[in-house]
């Protein structure tokens, strides 16, 4: 007798998931995250119909700011004005993510630092050069490590 069972999938092969489509950050104050994030760092705020219609509503009540880098990937900033870290040193970890990395040309890596420095963007490390490129960490508003990174 043949069995009609079948095994169970337990994996995605590899390359099915193709890319990092959003990533969502809760932030305590959304004025100035949207200009930490659209103008500091120069990412591209999605307003009108560039917003997705099912953020929209959110959106126009201020609660939701999307944000876009050159490759595609989405920011999404959710407002949460209660929100606070489990510690107020930034340093401290208090999240599972340990960080969020932006590539740069390395042509302009030394204007993104100046520019961070400009702003008096806390910096938690760096730059710091490595056989895998350069980088800088800091931290945005909300206590959330960033890194700029460059190829060496």
């Amino acid at each position: 007798m043949l069995s009609t069972e079948t095994t169970p999938q337990t994996s995605l092969n590899t390359g099915t998931l193709r890319r990092v489509h959003h990533i969502a950050l809760n932030v305590q104050n959304m004025d100035v995250s949207r200009n930490f994030y659209g103008k500091i760092l120069g990412l591209h705020e999605l307003a009108g119909e560039e917003v997705p219609s099912t953020l929209k509503e959110l959106v126009s009540q201020g609660k939701v700011a999307n944000f876009i880098t050159p490759d595609g990937t989405v920011l999404d900033l959710f407002w949460e004005p209660e929100l606070s870290p489990p510690h107020s040193d930034p340093t401290q970890q208090f999240t599972r993510a340990n960080h969020l990395a932006f590539d740069i040309d390395k042509s302009l890596f030394d204007e993104a630092v100046e520019v961070l420095k400009n702003n008096n963007v806390r910096i938690d490390s760096g730059p710091v050069t490595r056989p895998t490129g350069r980088g800088i960490y800091f931290y945005d508003p909300d206590g959330f490590l960033i890194e700029i990174r460059c190829d060496p």
